[in-house]
């Protein structure tokens, strides 16, 4: 018996497409938005901005910090001068700029009364008392005029200049004179006692001291102006003091008295200041080595004198009294 053949299946319904995006017998579904392109100026911009930012908060942190450094810095300040303020330094040093300005006033105060001292005209009230029998042959001999000085040593060629120049600085002070000349009024008693050293001891001596050492100064000054004239630069001052404190007057006085400047002292200048008395011999044996001549002042606190300094041509000591040796010795 024959089989029946076998007919063709009936097509069933079309498998649904799984593909993502599709619908069955529909249009696709749209596709996912993409993402905007930016331009290429923004994408620049971007990191540009981002490192100004950086920058920028770098910058106020670093001001921020030297702010607060400044002000501790300040605050220090404040303390270590309010500390000074307080301290006995601080105050010592207001006290001597104090005392400073006083010195400068009483100098000039003391100048003008000098000068306003020099130009008053005393009159001698006169005095009447009838005179001795017995006094008779002492006013003879008081009336007699002592007898001159004779020259000796270096200066008797001078003589006529030293007591000329001693008769001149008698006069009235010349404020204004080229350095190294004589600029205060020397008194009667001060050119005695140079007209001594140079005439009659040929300039090698020691002579009774003024009383201060400022007036000592204003002898050694007159001095110098004198062998200035004698012996032009070929001579040097050497003025020995053991107390910076002394030799500090000495260089004050001469200084005002001869017009000087801080320039003026020192080794290779006109005038030069030792505290000891070896160092000074050094010096002045080397003067002489080169033709120069040493003069060499000794301060009247010194108690004594070292024979080495003896021996050069030109030095004058100044001897303190007791009242004076009494009152370095408080002073110092």
């Amino acid at each position: 018996m024959n089989d029946p053949i076998p007919s063709a299946e009936a097509p069933g319904p079309m498998a649904a497409d799984t593909t993502p995006g599709t619908s069955a017998g529909g249009p696709p579904d749209s596709l996912p938005e993409q993402p905007r392109e930016q331009p290429p100026e923004q994408i620049q911009d971007e990191p540009q901005d981002e490192l100004k930012q950086a920058v920028l908060k770098e910058l106020l942190e670093r001001r921020r910090s030297l702010e607060t450094e400044i002000q501790a810095l300040e605050q220090r300040r404040d303390q270590i001068e309010k500390e000074m303020r307080s301290s006995f330094s601080g105050q010592s040093e207001a006290i001597a700029r104090r005392l400073k300005g006083f010195q400068e006033y009483m100098v000039g105060a003391l100048q003008d009364l000098a000068v306003a001292a020099e130009q008053v005209e005393l009159v001698a009230q006169p005095l009447l008392v009838q005179p001795s029998p017995l006094d008779a042959a002492a006013a003879a001999a008081q009336a007699a005029p002592p007898p001159p000085a004779v020259a000796a040593g270096l200066f008797a060629a001078d003589e006529a200049l030293i007591r000329e120049r001693l008769l001149a600085f008698q006069g009235q002070p010349d404020f204004y004179a080229d350095p190294w000349k004589l600029r205060r009024s020397l008194e009667a008693g001060h050119a005695g006692l140079l007209e001594d050293w140079f005439l009659n001891q040929g300039g090698r001596g020691a002579q009774p001291s003024s009383g201060s050492r400022n007036r000592n100064a204003l002898v050694a000054a007159a001095a110098i102006a004198i062998l200035g004239e004698l012996y032009g630069d070929r001579f040097q001052t050497l003025v020995l003091a053991s107390q910076p404190e002394r030799l500090g007057e000495w260089r004050r006085g001469l200084q005002d008295c001869l017009g000087l400047g801080r320039e003026d002292f020192g080794p290779a200048s006109g005038i030069v200041l030792f505290e000891r008395g070896d160092a000074l011999v050094e010096r002045a044996d080397r003067l002489e080595e080169r033709g120069e001549l040493p003069f060499i002042v000794v301060d009247a606190a010194e108690r004594a004198v070292e024979i080495s300094v003896l021996q050069f041509p030109l030095w004058l000591a100044f001897a303190a009294g007791p009242g004076e040796v009494l009152a370095e010795e408080d002073l110092y």
